[in-house]
């Protein structure tokens, strides 16, 4: 089974640039207190350890093919005295059978743009998600990569990867019964839809 397609792994410094409060990022996209969240394609847990703030006591799933990455973020996540975010090392492509629970928000960012089965991974995570749970999806905006630099460089997916709004609400909805609650700008590069179970 091939990876899924990607642009490697940034750097905190490099993600602070884009995302510099991502607390106050994943509150926009209404993760709340006392929900539990997965995160799929976690990294080292820029989302994940700020989710795990937010909804602490309530448990972060933080599923990552990399077990390199999952060990950094296990790392992090002591050093922080963080103890409700939770590693998995598996595939997102088994991911309702991967986490050990339902979850109430279920994000995937930067990552479903290079999922080869995107109807798959839908259809895995619409089973991942308790009913009156989330879906949000978060994807670099449908423009050159030239375009969308960071400290200079061209950043994020190659071009011909890159999604639409519509293309990725079109992806979602043909795949599984999700119901589009709202589509929210994260400038300067992303957007994020939020779908309902």
């Amino acid at each position: 089974m091939e990876r899924f397609q990607n642009t490697g792994q940034p750097d905190w410094d490099w993600w602070g640039k884009l995302w510099p409060t991502p607390g106050a990022t994943l509150r926009k996209l209404g993760v709340e207190a006392g929900e539990s969240v997965a995160e799929v394609g976690c990294g080292s847990g820029y989302f994940a350890l700020p989710a795990a703030r937010i909804v602490d006591p309530e448990p972060v799933y933080a599923l990552d093919l990399d077990e390199k990455l999952l060990d950094e973020l296990d790392r992090i996540a002591d050093r922080q005295g963080i103890e409700n975010v939770v590693p998995i090392h598996g595939d997102a492509r088994n991911l309702a059978s991967v986490l050990p629970e339902r979850v109430d928000t279920l994000v995937v960012a930067n990552t479903f743009h290079g999922v080869d089965d995107q109807p798959g991974l839908v259809a895995q995570a619409f089973d991942a998600i308790d009913p009156g749970g989330r879906l949000v999806v978060v994807n670099w905006h449908d423009r050159p990569r030239e375009t969308t630099t960071v400290a200079d460089e061209p950043r994020g997916p190659p071009t011909e990867l890159r999604m639409t709004p519509e293309e990725t609400e079109d992806a979602v909805l043909s795949a599984a019964e999700f119901a589009l609650d709202r589509q929210v700008d994260l400038p300067p590069y992303h957007y994020a839809l939020l779908f309902d179970r």
